[in-house]
């Protein structure tokens, strides 16, 4: 499906299940593509809920810009759909760069109105420093432009179910991401704090780490719960970043666990 942003911007989003169901929103990490949450979205569908899956802009089938090159438009990007499709107290879900969306979008618009978050291998804070020392890999305020500019590496720890796998490699074909293009925009996203925007949450938040990110250290989620009662933290076995999918049985447990909790 299709929708335009209030700056122009085409964006494109899959819409499954019932509209009468409670609404999760997902969004998926930087340089990612939807199709990643398959076996999550069968969970929540089986489960009665509707479920909105969404490419940002310059990522997979969405329209590739210069425009809007900041974390604070994805935001509003989720917003404007949010409101087109007429949604209420939606759970807005987020892997990586996706969850940092979901923590603009509530320094924007409040958290009074959601269900609930759940981050998917997201810290807070990307760069490293005194007060922080679980950000993306080691790298701090003196080299994090050069660093962020090189490969990432391998975001997962173990390998991905086959048919998956297939898909992203042929929609990678297709619709290649331009990370030169996309750069100024990983460079917003990656020098934001969001720590303060935990602390005031008016909605649970869970988070779920994989044990063994490349990317993150998975303490980064306990801490979390240090600075807000409406944390959860849990740690998957044997998962990288991409813990919905390298470990999706485990994943869908958890979180359908905690959604059952909070009601």
């Amino acid at each position: 499906m299709k929708f335009y942003t209030s700056d122009q911007i085409e964006l494109d989003y899959d819409d499954f299940g019932a509209k009468s169901d409670p609404a999760v929103m997902i969004l998926s990490g930087i340089g990612a593509y939807k199709e990643y949450w398959k076996k999550t979205i069968a969970a929540l569908v089986e489960n009665h809920y509707r479920v909105i899956n969404i490419d940002a802009r310059n990522q997979g089938k969405s329209e590739h810009t210069n425009q809007g090159l900041r974390i604070s438009r994805h935001a509003m990007d989720l917003y404007e759909l949010q409101q087109k499709l007429e949604i209420t107290d939606p759970i807005l879900m987020g892997n990586s760069m996706g969850a940092s969306t979901i923590f603009a979008y509530v320094s924007l618009f409040g958290s009074s109105q959601l269900r609930g978050i759940i981050d998917v291998d997201q810290s807070p804070k990307m760069i490293n420093d005194e007060t922080w020392q679980y950000g993306f890999k080691d790298i701090t305020w003196d080299d994090f432009h050069f660093a962020l500019a090189q490969p990432f590496g391998k975001a997962t720890h173990c390998n991905i179910d086959d048919q998956i796998f297939k898909q992203i490699q042929q929609l990678k074909a297709d619709f290649p991401y331009d990370a030169e293009l996309n750069f100024p925009f990983l460079i917003d996203h990656a020098t934001q704090d969001w720590r303060s925007v935990i602390v005031h949450l008016d909605c649970p938040l869970l988070i779920v780490s994989g044990a063994d990110s490349p990317y993150f250290n998975p303490k980064f989620a306990n801490l979390c719960e240090t600075l807000s009662s409406q944390v959860t933290a849990t740690s998957v076995e044997n998962a990288g970043h991409l813990v919905m999918v390298e470990q999706s049985a485990v994943f869908n447990e958890e979180m359908l666990q905690w959604l059952q909790k909070i009601g």
